[in-house]
C-alpha cells in the first residue's frame, strides 16, 4: 500500500474544499432560480384571482341586466 503523508492528505483536502466551494456556488444559483420561480408563479395566482374577481362583477352585472331586461325565466330578489 502507498504510503499516506502529510502532503498527500493537505492535497486531497484541498481538493475537496474547492469542489465544495464551487458546489456551494451552484447551491446559490439553484436558490436563486427557486426564488424567482416562485416569484412568477405568486405574480400568475394575483393574475388568475384578479381574472376570478373580474368575471365574478361580469357576472353579475349580466345578471342584472338580464332582471332588467326580464330575459330570466325566474326573477332573482336583488
Amino acid at each position: 500500500m502507498a504510503d499516506v503523508t502529510n502532503e498527500l492528505l493537505f492535497e486531497v483536502l484541498r481538493s475537496i474544499q474547492e469542489r465544495l466551494v464551487r458546489l456551494d456556488g451552484k447551491v446559490d444559483e439553484v436558490k436563486q432560480e427557486l426564488q424567482a420561480i416562485r416569484t412568477h408563479q405568486i405574480a400568475m395566482q394575483q393574475d388568475i384571482h384578479n381574472i376570478y374577481a373580474t368575471l365574478t362583477r361580469h357576472d353579475a352585472r349580466l345578471e342584472r341586466i338580464e332582471r332588467r331586461l326580464e330575459l330570466t325565466e325566474s326573477p332573482l330578489v336583488p
